[in-house]
């Protein structure tokens, strides 16, 4: 048996260790409401996209008329994409007092701090106009067809 022997003592940091715990969990967490959100996001996105071709397809002696005077398919898609991202903008809106009313009120019912800053809610209201912009590919379909086809369409 040597002298001097290097490992008997052992310094052991509880508090390294419960902070190290936490973070991994914090992370765990963070991934699985990201995840979470990435679906609802998914399937409110094909909820209004089929919204939009609904609403598109009733309207398709609308397009037909202003194809026949003139107008472009530009203009025609430009005005759809308009009015579904102000439409998406107005739920984005309501999503945004929602959430920040139902976080205040679980924040204040278990005693946690709750922060709702400026930067989250301008991302989830340009996240909102986005997904109505990604999501107005029924309008495509339909400014590129002839007026003739449009105005016989039934």
């Amino acid at each position: 048996m040597p002298a001097y022997q290097r490992d008997t003592i052992k310094v052991w940091n509880m508090m390294v260790e419960i902070q190290e715990t936490v973070s991994q969990t914090t992370r765990a967490f963070s991934i699985l409401l990201s995840s979470i959100s990435f679906i609802s996001l998914l399937v409110g996105g094909i909820g209004i996209m089929n919204i939009m071709f609904v609403s598109v397809s009733e309207r398709t002696k609308e397009i037909g008329l202003r194809k026949a005077i003139g107008t472009n398919n530009t203009d025609i898609l430009l005005q759809f994409i308009m009015e579904f991202i102000f439409v998406c903008c107005i739920r984005g809106f309501v999503g945004i007092i929602f959430g920040s009313i139902v976080s205040i009120i679980i924040g204040k019912f278990a005693d946690w701090s709750t922060v709702i800053t400026p930067f989250s809610i301008a991302l989830a209201f340009c996240f909102s106009g986005f997904t109505g912009l990604i999501w107005t590919v029924a309008c495509k379909k339909v400014s590129k067809l002839s007026p003739i086809e449009v105005l016989r369409y039934d």
